[in-house]
């Protein structure tokens, strides 16, 4: 696994503990960086945490809107966690382009959740993805 790919891990980690514990997630990440606890926390790691969290907002709209019979409270919090960072990645993340976005995500929720959930994840990124170009130049 890749530097980035481990960084996109333990984001999801972070992301979905701050979800489950009610905390926000860009605080949980600062309890973390420098913390001799636990090991260092990678600065794509900070990059992500703290991306999706400023951007939730409009990821959760566009999870919703694009989600066809799910709500975000009937997903999985790990799908959720790792539909979040896939779409920051997506929309957000000039550097990444949207066909990694997609598979790292895939791979995220191969490796955390699900046997559906990688189909899911790819289902809902790729309707996003189709129309990507029109939703950045609105961002």
């Amino acid at each position: 696994m890749g530097a980035r790919s481990k960084a996109r891990k333990r984001a999801v980690d972070l992301l979905f503990e701050a979800q489950l514990r009610n905390v926000d997630p860009v605080s949980l990440l600062a309890d973390r960086v420098g913390s001799p606890d636990v090991p260092p926390v990678n600065d794509y790691t900070v990059t992500l945490v703290e991306g999706v969290q400023t951007h939730l907002t409009r990821i959760d709209e566009l999870l919703a809107e694009h989600s066809e019979g799910w709500t975000l409270d009937r997903m999985p919090a790990v799908d959720l966690a790792v539909l979040r960072l896939g779409l920051y990645e997506l929309l957000w993340a000039s550097d990444v382009p949207d066909p990694v976005a997609i598979d790292e995500a895939v791979q995220l929720a191969k490796m955390l959740s699900t046997d559906d959930s990688p189909r899911f994840v790819n289902g809902l990124l790729g309707r996003i993805a189709t129309i990507a170009d029109r939703l950045r130049a609105t961002l």
